[in-house]
Order: structure tokens, then C-alpha cells, then sequence
């Protein structure tokens, strides 16, 4: 291995390369166009990342712009050693102090909208397999690092490609924490609709939130009302220890609540803005829907409120998080992100759920089933040796909220790029990742390469 450990020290330079210049190309969807099935940024960053891959070597094809790959080796494409990563952001957001598309390196960190999540870790597993290649290691299978389009707003690039592609069969991708994520529990989507009381503090206008999937950390509503809800604000915002503040705004008052934005799977690590804005329109006086959602979600993010409190000794607790709400004189729209305990009963959950929101009229729009790879199977028993072999740090297998492209595998889970100890900045303002950490990274998915693949 030392000739690899040598190549891939040689390496570090030219991928952080890499990784500015993809960081640097803005990858949101957008509406569909002629070969850009999400938009024209996502087909030229596809185009991008498939063209560096050509230029190491690697055979490559681009799957009708929902995804693309690149592969190096022989055999059947259903044995291949998968490795599956998305080139799609999530939308900016508020917040940050970085240029999202700046790739601004800062004390060994870069900086901006993909970094950790995930075109820094897709970058690091293209450097691992351009290091076993330029190493000369033989293999015994096919590897096949797929990039797709689509996985922040439902995966469809990567139904679309099983359709036309043969999908290898294990894999893992490099989208979560390390050691390794077998558990990945249920997704369940709901859409909320009520008409709003015409009684209390009326809400004249309140649009927060752009995906169901990411904790807003930041909420504004237009109310009516005078200068006296001013002073009642800044009181709720001390009785709470939340920013929350108001304002004189189109002759009537502007509140807005500050949260810290997060990932919808880890809604513990940040403070939903939708939230606390419920709450504190309540407390000035909301009635009707405002004020059940208040009641029953409000900050809280375990479910407590709507009769989903439920865990599992394999994969731990229900998660729930307000994404998006929609206000105005006549109506109420919010979505729930639920990701639920493998043993679930969903359909039950969703029946508990209805009963505690009277008054609303609750749609599933979303129904993922959980994905569990057995501890000792090869597959993860392989991920840990090289996790262990590059850290030295403990071995063990984990469950998360997190939905990845392992679950489009038979056998796939997530490895990496997270390391224990690393805080959540996927999905926040000024996300960054530790190029150390990433360089890693990259050792940690070559050693994985060798042992799955090597022959």
C-alpha cells in the first residue's frame, strides 16, 4: 500500500483543485429544459464533473442528464463496487458570511453550498479511484462511481437511471457519517392544509421555507395590527430567549423570527425559525390553525405533539420538522419531514397523525420505506476494516434519519464524509468542509476500493 499512501498524498493539490471549480458552478434545480431534466445548471455541472472524470481515464456516460457515471475495470455491471453521490444542492438559504459559490478556503476549510454535502465527498471517492488506477492495484470487479442530479428532491435521477442502466448491487455512498450507516429509517411526507380562524391576530401574509427537507432558519409573517404588538413581541422574545422581533411594515407589523437552519433528519441540532414564529403568533393572539400547529408542533421535533413519539432499539427515535408554511386570509399550507424507526407501523402513524391535527386536512405525499444492511455482511464489515485502518478509530454500525442513494442499491449503506465529533453544517448557512478531513476521506474510500474490488 505504500505506492497507493504515496499517490495519494500527491493528490491532495489537484483534488482540492477539482473541488473548487465544481463548488464554484451553482447545481440547484430548476425547471426542466431540452437534456436538463432539472435544469440547465445541473446539466452543465453534470456535464462538468463527467468531463474531469473522461480526463483521468475513466469510461464515462451521461444518463439522459438525470445522472451520469464513470467506471474503471471489467466484469458485469451488476457486481460492480458502486459508489453513489449527487451533484444537487439545496437552495442557499440565509445567513451566510461565505460566498455560497466562492469555494473560499479559510484555516484548511472550504467553504460553500456542496462542500460536505455532497460534491466534496463525490470528489474525494473520484480521487480515490484515479489513486488505485494510477497505483496499478488490479481488481476483480468493475467500479462505478455514479453522480446524480435529483437526490434533495426525491431521487428521481436515480429511478430514472435503474430504469436505463443496469444498477450494481452493493455499493455505498459517501453522503452521511462514518463508520458506517446500515439503518436508514422510514420517510414519510405530509401536506397540511386548514383554513385560518377569523378570529384573533389575523396573518396576512407568511411564506417560509423552499424544501420540506431543511430546517428554516429563518421565518417573516405580515400581520395586522398596531404599534402595541411591537412591545408584546420583544416580551416573547425574552420570555423565550428566541431572536424575535417586529416592525412597522406596510401599515401593519412585520415579525420575524431568527433559528439556525439545519438538515430536516437532525432537526436536534437546530432551531426551526417556522416554529417559533407559531408560537409567537399565538401567544399574540392567532387563534384557529395557527394556533393547533402551535400547540402541537411548535419547536419541538421528536412528534410529541401529533402522537408520533416513537423509537426503536435498531434505529432510534422519530424526527419530524416544519419545512414550509404558506399563510394567508384564506388559507394554511405546511409540509411535515417525518423520518420514522424501522419498525414503524407508517400507515398507523400517519392515521395518529390526522387525529391530532383537527381542523387540518393532512396528505401523505411521501411513503419511503427504511433500508437495513446486516452488520456482518461483507459489504460492512470491508467499510469498517478501512475506516479503522486510516483512523484507528472504533468500529461500529449506525442508524440515521438521513435518506441516501444506498437505499437504491440491494446492498448499500452510507459511509462517510462525517466524522464522529464533526458538527452538522450540510444544508446550513456558510457549510464548509475540512480539506484534512476530506484528504482522509479520500484514503479511507481507496483502502475501501482495494478491499471490495481488488483482486
Amino acid at each position: 500500500m505504500d505506492k497507493l499512501n504515496q499517490i495519494l498524498e500527491e493528490l491532495k493539490a489537484p483534488m482540492t483543485a477539482t473541488l473548487a471549480e465544481w463548488i464554484q458552478t451553482s447545481s440547484i434545480r430548476q425547471d426542466a429544459a431540452p437534456q436538463a431534466p432539472f435544469g440547465e445548471d445541473l446539466k452543465k455541472m453534470l456535464e462538468q464533473a463527467l468531463a474531469d472524470c473522461k480526463a483521468m481515464g475513466f469510461d464515462v456516460k451521461n444518463v439522459d442528464g438525470y445522472a451520469g457515471h464513470a467506471e474503471m475495470g471489467t466484469g458485469s455491471d451488476e457486481d460492480a463496487l458502486a459508489i453513489l453521490a449527487h451533484l444537487d444542492l439545496v437552495p442557499v438559504g440565509d445567513g451566510w458570511t461565505k460566498d455560497p459559490f466562492g469555494a473560499q478556503i479559510v484555516d484548511g476549510r472550504m467553504y460553500g453550498r456542496g462542500t460536505s454535502d455532497d460534491k466534496g465527498p463525490a470528489v474525494a471517492a473520484l480521487y480515490a479511484m484515479r489513486a488505485v488506477q494510477q497505483a496499478g492495484i488490479p481488481l476483480k470487479r468493475k467500479v462505478r462511481l455514479i453522480l446524480g442530479c435529483d437526490e434533495e428532491s426525491g431521487m428521481e435521477c436515480m429511478q430514472y437511471y435503474k430504469k436505463h442502466e443496469t444498477m450494481p448491487r452493493m455499493g455505498f455512498s459517501p453522503d452521511a457519517d462514518y463508520p458506517v450507516i446500515n439503518i436508514e429509517k422510514g420517510m414519510v411526507g405530509l401536506q397540511l392544509r386548514a383554513v385560518p380562524s377569523k378570529e384573533g391576530l389575523q396573518v396576512l401574509r407568511w411564506a417560509t421555507g423552499e424544501r420540506m427537507n431543511v430546517i428554516p432558519g429563518s421565518a417573516t409573517a405580515l400581520v395586522d395590527g398596531d404599534d402595541s404588538l411591537i412591545a408584546k413581541t420583544e416580551s416573547i422574545s425574552r420570555q423565550y430567549g428566541w431572536p424575535v422581533h417586529a416592525r412597522k411594515a406596510e401599515g401593519s407589523i412585520e415579525i420575524t423570527a431568527e433559528g439556525v437552519p439545519g438538515h430536516a433528519a437532525y432537526p436536534q441540532g437546530g432551531r426551526n425559525a417556522i416554529g417559533q414564529l407559531l408560537i409567537t403568533l399565538r401567544d399574540l393572539g392567532a387563534k384557529g390553525a395557527i394556533k393547533t400547529l402551535a400547540d402541537t408542533i411548535g419547536t419541538t421535533y421528536w412528534g410529541e405533539g401529533i402522537g408520533a413519539m416513537v423509537e426503536d432499539k435498531l434505529s432510534g427515535k422519530l424526527t419530524c420538522n416544519m419545512g414550509i408554511i404558506r399563510v394567508d386570509s384564506d388559507s394554511l399550507y405546511a409540509t411535515l419531514d417525518i423520518r420514522s424507526p424501522i419498525l414503524t407501523d407508517r400507515v398507523y402513524l400517519v392515521q395518529m397523525i390526522r387525529q391530532h391535527l383537527p381542523g387540518f386536512e393532512v396528505t401523505q405525499t411521501t411513503d419511503k420505506a427504511p433500508h437495513h444492511v446486516p452488520e456482518n455482511s461483507e459489504l460492512v464489515q470491508s467499510l469498517l476494516a478501512a475506516y479503522h485502518e486510516v483512523t484507528g478509530l472504533e468500529k461500529k454500525a449506525l442508524a440515521i434519519g438521513g435518506g441516501t442513494y444506498a437505499k437504491m442499491l440491494k446492498e448499500g449503506v452510507a459511509f462517510g464524509a462525517s466524522f464522529p465529533g464533526d458538527p452538522e453544517v450540510a444544508h446550513q448557512a456558510d457549510e464548509y468542509v475540512n480539506l484534512d478531513s476530506l484528504y482522509k476521506s479520500m484514503k479511507i474510500f481507496a483502502y475501501a476500493i482495494v478491499k471490495l474490488a481488488g483482486a
